[in-house]
């Protein structure tokens, strides 16, 4: 199969340069998707001309200027999530209905740039974590085809894990977001309750219904959150982002559980594949804390054996009770269990979570981020089908809680066992900490190693989230006198300014050493036309009342504007009138201000050498 790299960092930087162009990419991607006919993937998969078609007029929207971030990036929709002219089906044929509308998130995507491919094969209405559950077919892991994908997003995930797309959008309810993850070697983001729009999506239980993100990097993750997370005043479950908790410090405590509540089912290899992870997190600078989950797994059993099932039947009761020979017959013998429960249980379910609550939060008190197995092993697909509802529930042992608590997660790649087959753990953080549990969550990936899904991508090759401006905070490009070390570097700490990372500009741009200036500074000018390199800078962090004060002691012929980084970010940054540049010598062959001053250092020294090698003796 030809190699296709369809990770964001790698899609950015090509179109940036002019590499290839998004009717390339998603031709490519039906290439692909053609040589992988044997997987039941898509429920409905957009015709090649019409995804082409959105690719080209993509192109000629925005020619060679600025880029929205997703641009030209294929995805998924778990097809319990509506888009807009396109069937809807939560896994159940008889169910199917033409969307009016696309749910908000899909929405997001399409205007940030990205392209559809098409609606991908689930557990039917969410409900599983097998991917079995499915008259579409039986998803299988990419690596072998006697075992399962996970569920119940099975499609998004085997898309993404098999480079088809470069995201997929599955839902979370009970670990739908992160067993598949795991079982795929691949990124899945669960994240806070309420933070990304959940209208237009087929309820499991609607009031823990998350929209998730399957992914090759965290990074990528982290682009697709930067876009989704947007309040949604017409959700009555959407959250405004609130300020999040403090962020794990550099020596942070991590809970694992202690070794009595921890499970592996009989796995032979999950176990020491557990205590590598963390160890790799100790390498990190994390201390780890044995927690007791019990509480957890309480928690836990109020999802499927309590009365949280009745709200799934909640989600679809006028069709389960008019089409009841539709349904898969696990599907149904799971939500018909919700007859079982009166609104009396459900009152008394929702004071014992209360109750629990109060007790993990004594555990939460001692740690700063959750790390748990995603899943103590894994199954065949023989195995599930012969005992469905066991295999599914040991699944879900470390994942069932999370939803219920309000907790944000993110699943990664934590190695392989002896079959070949992955293994995964999960980052679990208090609501709205999804940026730092994204952060730590990519520091263990990069450490763990290894390609990334069944492609031939390294996470080694892939970049890490940059951290996310807290509480308002703006983030500034400096590009010469501001950088670190450099002698206007003081306007910057004395604002308490926090350096965030040092990048590169989009290849967009030219860079001039200005004359007669004190101290010296370049110029920085956007040429979109110029094919040049990118230029470096620095990212720094302000505080806006400080920003203000900043912008406000700029001096002409500079300016504040806003600049494209090489991951196709924006941020504020350092601009400069194009009058200036007619005298001045341009530099953007140096690749920023740092090696042109050092070429110039190199040159004093050379032509005193010279000097001194033909002064007369003394």
């Amino acid at each position: 199969m030809k190699p296709l790299r369809l990770d964001i960092s790698h899609l950015r930087a090509g179109y940036a340069a002019g590499r290839f162009s998004p009717p390339e990419i998603i031709a490519a991607a039906y290439d692909r998707i053609e040589q992988c006919a044997g997987q039941p993937i898509w429920i409905h998969l957009v015709p090649r001309s019409e995804a082409l078609a959105a690719a080209e007029r993509l192109q000629q929207r925005y020619g060679d200027g600025p880029k929205p971030p997703l641009y030209g990036l294929p995805f998924a929709v778990k097809d319990n999530i509506d888009v807009a002219g396109l069937p809807t089906t939560a896994g159940c044929p008889d169910f199917a209905y033409v969307a009016k509308a696309s749910a908000p998130a899909v929405d997001l995507l399409l205007s940030a740039g990205a392209i559809l491919i098409g609606k991908t094969n689930l557990d039917q209405f969410a409900t599983g974590l097998v991917g079995v559950r499915s008259p579409y077919g039986i998803c299988h892991s990419v690596f072998d085809p006697d075992f399962i994908s996970g569920g119940s997003s099975a499609g998004s995930a085997v898309a993404v894990a098999a480079g088809l797309v470069s995201f997929a959008f599955g839902t979370d309810t009970a670990g739908s977001g992160r067993v598949p993850a795991a079982f795929n070697n691949i990124v899945g983001w669960k994240p806070t309750r309420g933070l990304v729009s959940a209208r237009g999506v087929v309820p499991a239980c609607r009031s823990l219904d998350c929209v998730s993100v399957f992914s090759q990097s965290c990074f990528d993750a982290h682009a697709v959150a930067q876009v989704i997370s947007r309040f949604d005043p017409d959700d009555p479950f959407a959250r405004a982002a609130a300020p999040p908790p403090p962020a794990p410090p550099p020596r942070f405590r991590f809970g694992v559980p202690t070794a009595e509540t921890r499970k592996f089912f009989g796995d032979p290899d999950t176990p020491a594949l557990f205590e590598r992870a963390i160890e790799r997190l100790r390498e990190l600078g994390g201390t780890p804390v044995e927690i007791d989950l019990r509480p957890f797994c309480d928690v836990a059993q109020l999802l499927y054996s309590g009365p949280w099932v009745a709200e799934r039947l909640a989600a679809i009761r006028p069709f389960f009770r008019s089409h009841p020979q539709s349904l898969h017959p696990v599907t149904a013998q799971i939500i018909g269990a919700a007859d079982h429960y009166t609104a009396a249980d459900a009152f008394e379910g929702m004071y014992r979570l209360e109750e629990l609550r109060r007790i993990t939060d004594a555990e939460w008190s001692k740690i700063d981020v959750l790390v748990l197995p995603t899943a103590g092993t894994t199954y065949r697909i023989s195995e599930v089908l012969a005992d469905p509802i066991q295999l599914n529930s040991n699944l879900g042992y470390y994942t069932n809680f999370v939803n219920l608590l309000d907790l944000c997660g993110v699943a990664v790649p934590a190695g392989f066992d002896s079959r070949g087959l992955p293994f995964g753990i999960s980052f679990l953080g208090r609501a709205f900490a999804d940026n730092d549990v994204l952060g730590l969550a990519a520091r263990f990936h990069r450490r763990a190693g290894g390609r990334t899904g069944a492609t031939d991508v390294d996470i080694a090759d892939l970049p890490e989230p940059g951290p996310t401006p807290r509480s308002g905070r703006v983030d500034l490009a400096v590009v010469g006198a501001h950088l670190s070390g450099q002698p206007l570097n003081h306007q910057l700490t004395d604002r308490r300014a926090t350096l965030v990372r040092t990048t590169r500009t989009a290849p967009r741009y030219r860079l001039y050493a200005l004359s007669s200036t004190t101290p010296a500074k370049p110029g920085l000018v956007r040429d979109p036309g110029s094919g040049q390199g990118s230029i470096e800078v620095e990212v720094w962090s302000l505080d806006p009342a400080e920003f203000g004060s900043f912008v406000a002691a700029v001096p002409p012929p500079l300016a504040i504007g806003t600049l494209e980084l090489e991951d196709g970010s924006l941020v504020k940054g350092f601009i400069c009138e194009g009058f200036a540049t007619k005298e001045a010598r341009e530099i953007t062959a140096f690749g920023g201000w740092r090696r042109y001053l050092g070429s110039q250092s190199a040159s004093l020294g050379a032509s005193a050498d010279a000097l001194r090698g033909h002064a007369p003796p003394s």
